[in-house]
């Protein structure tokens, strides 16, 4: 099958492929369903980044208003860190850095919050430019559950993006057990996706 055909099917290869963290800001902890799980799950794309040598884009919606990236989270190696205030965090700054640093870009993972606005508005935004998405139910949230859950519903409704989790993404990645990173990628998804992080509006949340 051609590859172009098999990552618009929800394969990844890690060359034609980007990580996008959204606005995990401190100031949003208090207000934010599962912060922390959000956290855990940016901490453990951001290490499988580096033994994929997938680079990573990290937004901070208006910092100096709102501050920057939780100190939980280290920044230290993404490919850039950069300000924004639109919504969608396809900006003309970060469009430039893709076709640059991944000509051959095809697939993007995106993780952060707010479910129903940021990322919803960046996914119809690289939906636009024929990339396919993957969204991390484990690693997006919102204030409230119910725009969390329909943000879910209403991204998977869209052709070529695929609600999944973390652990899924790695394994995609990964494709074989013969990988020489497998086990240190394997290691990162020793804790299960939390199962309270549900992905519909009637979850138990």
């Amino acid at each position: 099958m051609a590859a172009k055909n098999i990552l618009k099917l929800g394969a990844l290869e890690a060359p034609r492929t980007a990580f996008l963290l959204c606005d995990i800001q401190e100031t949003f902890r208090p207000h934010v369903k599962h912060f922390g799980e959000v956290v855990k799950v940016a901490n453990k794309m951001l290490e499988a980044s580096k033994h994929f040598k997938i680079p990573v884009y990290i937004s901070e919606q208006y910092p100096k208003g709102l501050g920057n990236t939780t100190k939980d989270i280290k920044v230290e190696n993404a490919a850039m860190v950069y300000e924004k205030t639109q919504f969608s965090m396809f900006t003309p700054e970060l469009q430039a850095r893709l076709k640059n640093d991944v000509p051959d870009l095809k697939s993007v993972v995106l993780f952060g919050i707010e479910a129903h606005v940021c990322i919803e508005q960046t996914v119809i935004d690289l939906l636009n430019e024929d990339l396919t998405v993957h969204v991390l139910a484990d690693g997006v949230s919102s204030r409230s559950t119910m725009d969390r859950g329909l943000a879910l519903q209403r991204m998977q409704s869209m052709l070529g993006c695929f609600v999944t989790t973390s652990e899924n993404v790695l394994f995609k990645l990964l494709k074989d057990k013969a990988h020489p990173v497998f086990k240190i990628v394997s290691k990162l998804s020793k804790e299960p996706t939390v199962d309270t992080l549900g992905y519909g509006v009637k979850s138990n949340l």
